[in-house]
């Protein structure tokens, strides 16, 4: 059988291990442990460096990272209470009321008849202006809500999932109504699909670029990948996906159908919005203002089911809480935190997240300027580089979020990223409680890694760019 495959019995035993550790991490490891799941993790990363260094072929590689995938199928999110979220809005939208303009403790709901009036200090600045029209909903789908509202992570807030995640949300609520593990089920299946075209587009790219297709691997087996969008179901996986599309449009010189992957992208997660200062100097001015209509118009067609006013407001609040509130696993910001307190004796995080973030458009615009060699080929590693400086800044920094940063590293020199996959599990150990109480060492050891890896990569000699045979 090695001869056939080209694997040796080292491959059998490290991918052996590999599946040893996501069965243990999908079945049997719950969330509070941390350290039995950090012991796990740090199994699956050790196999998956022991792969790519012995050289785990190509072919063998993406067999190995399905079948992987494919353990994680009936498994619940192991470690994110997100998907409940996801259900409840699902249930929402397929009841005919709009998402972002209800919280879920605006709802009276059998077993909770008082959770109108048993709102925090936070959630009384978000005062609704209208009751939710509760009567669109069946007996079975207010059963359904009350059953996930107790364990619902963000109860006070309003939704801040674009319509792309929606969509998916009713469509795995309508197949299965009842049953939270078939919404699972349903929801990790569109992952699957969308991780199978990012193997096709890492290759295609991969090669186009004049690169070893193998590098896939790095992040196809990557277990921070695995896990975080596999089993967690977060849809960064669709947002990569979508990405790496656009780059391949731009590199065959289709505007238009690119301009449509970036409108679907935003309408998954907002922040591919960062890479349009990239692309001025790539597409110069009059093919980029096309593109950003495109770009425009798509998000424009995708919102459209759920316009009002409501949207932008409730969405605008939501995500000015995220800059000026959220604090989890950050840089930066940490280091700052405690001057602000010693100069005004209170947390000053409504001004430096804000603050953070407008360094980080300004870093941008730099960088978009000031880049050497702005061709296709260039461009995962200008966005990687800038959607370093974001996470470096952020106030909120969730494991999930690296893994963009593991897709795009693929085609650089740069191996920080893999590295901050792997540190980045260092803050499970805020959830051994149900305070969420952050061991600050542990933040501090992630980043004193990531930074000095980082550092140290940048002095190194960059590696002469790929001719980019397309630019026009």
């Amino acid at each position: 059988m090695p001869q056939s495959t080209g694997l040796r019995p080292v491959h059998w035993l490290l991918l052996l291990i590999s599946a040893v550790a996501y069965v243990a991490l999908a079945y049997t490891v719950p969330r509070q442990s941390f350290w039995l799941l950090l012991t796990w993790m740090a199994v699956a990363f050790g196999a998956y460096a022991a792969l790519w260094y012995t050289r785990l072929p190509l072919k063998a590689g993406l067999a190995a990272a399905l079948l992987l995938r494919l353990l994680w199928l009936p498994a619940l999110p192991p470690f994110s209470d997100d998907y409940h979220r996801f259900r409840w809005d699902g249930l929402l939208v397929a009841a005919g009321i709009n998402p972002y303009q209800f919280r879920p403790d605006e709802f009276t709901l059998p077993g909770h008849p008082a959770q109108t009036q048993a709102k925090t200090g936070l959630a009384d600045t978000l005062s609704p202006v209208q009751h939710p029209p509760q009567h669109l909903l069946s007996a079975a789908a207010q059963h359904q809500l009350a059953v996930e509202y107790p364990l619902l992570n963000s109860p006070h807030y309003y939704s801040v999932y674009p319509p792309v995640c929606q969509a998916v949300f009713v469509a795995a609520v309508k197949m299965f109504p009842t049953s939270a593990t078939g919404f699972a089920f349903l929801l990790r299946l569109v992952l699957l699909a969308a991780e199978l075209v990012t193997a096709w587009l890492l290759g295609r790219l991969l090669l186009a670029f004049g690169q070893d297709a193998r590098r896939a691997l790095l992040y196809l087996l990557n277990p921070l990948v695995l896990v975080e969008l596999t089993g967690n179901l977060h849809f960064e996986a669709l947002v990569i996906c979508l990405l790496l599309l656009l780059l391949g449009l731009l590199w065959r010189g289709r505007v238009v159908l690119a301009g449509v992957a970036l409108g679907l992208a935003v309408a998954t997660k907002f922040l591919p919005l960062l890479v349009l200062p990239l692309l001025v100097r790539r597409l110069g001015w009059w093919r980029w203002l096309l593109f950003s209509v495109v770009t425009g118009a798509t998000l424009l067609v995708v919102f459209v089911p759920f316009l009002s006013w409501e949207l932008f407001s409730n969405i605008g609040k939501s995500l000015n809480l995220y800059f000026r509130s959220f604090e989890f696993n950050a840089s930066f910001y940490y280091l700052l935190r405690p001057v602000g307190q010693w100069l005004t004796g209170y947390n000053e995080i409504a001004r430096i997240g804000p603050a953070l973030a407008l360094t980080t458009a300004v870093g941008g615009l730099l960088l978009a300027a000031r880049e050497p060699h702005p061709n296709w080929p260039m461009l995962p590693r200008a966005l990687l580089l800038l959607l370093t400086l974001y996470y470096l800044l952020a106030t909120t920094v969730h494991p999930w979020y690296i893994t963009p940063l593991v897709a795009l590293s693929v085609f650089s020199h740069y191996r920080f990223a893999l590295v901050w996959s792997g540190m980045a599990v260092l803050s499970y150990a805020a959830y051994q409680t149900l305070a969420y109480t952050e061991n600050l060492w542990l933040v501090g050891l992630e980043y004193a890694v990531v930074i000095g890896l980082f550092l140290w990569e940048m002095r190194r000699p960059r590696p002469r760019p790929v001719a980019d045979l397309r630019q026009r």
